[in-house]
């Protein structure tokens, strides 16, 4: 969900501020992309909404680069099945 979403419930842009110490006004700056959200506090804005809003979700365009442990694994793409090659480079 995107921020400016989550904050147009009545009173969630306050209670936002105020689990995270800073103004209304600051959510209401990041919530309509005048300001960029640093990265710690997308870490932040994740918690206090209990995953509603995430850090994919506030920074859509380099998330990976900046958390690439929440990126699908290259692992995950990869054949379940091992080839073996024997000692004259040909599949076993």
């Amino acid at each position: 969900m995107e921020l400016i979403n989550f904050v147009k419930e009545r009173g969630a842009q306050r209670a936002l501020a105020q689990k995270l110490a800073i103004t209304p006004v600051l959510i209401s700056q990041w919530a309509n992309r005048l300001r960029p959200i640093p990265p710690e506090r997308c870490v932040e804005i994740e918690r206090a909404t209990n995953g509603q809003v995430t850090r994919k979700d506030l920074r859509p365009d380099d998330w990976q680069n900046i958390w690439p442990e929440l990126a699908p694994s290259c692992a995950a793409n990869a054949p379940s099945a091992v080839t073996q090659l024997n000692p004259a480079g040909e599949a076993a």
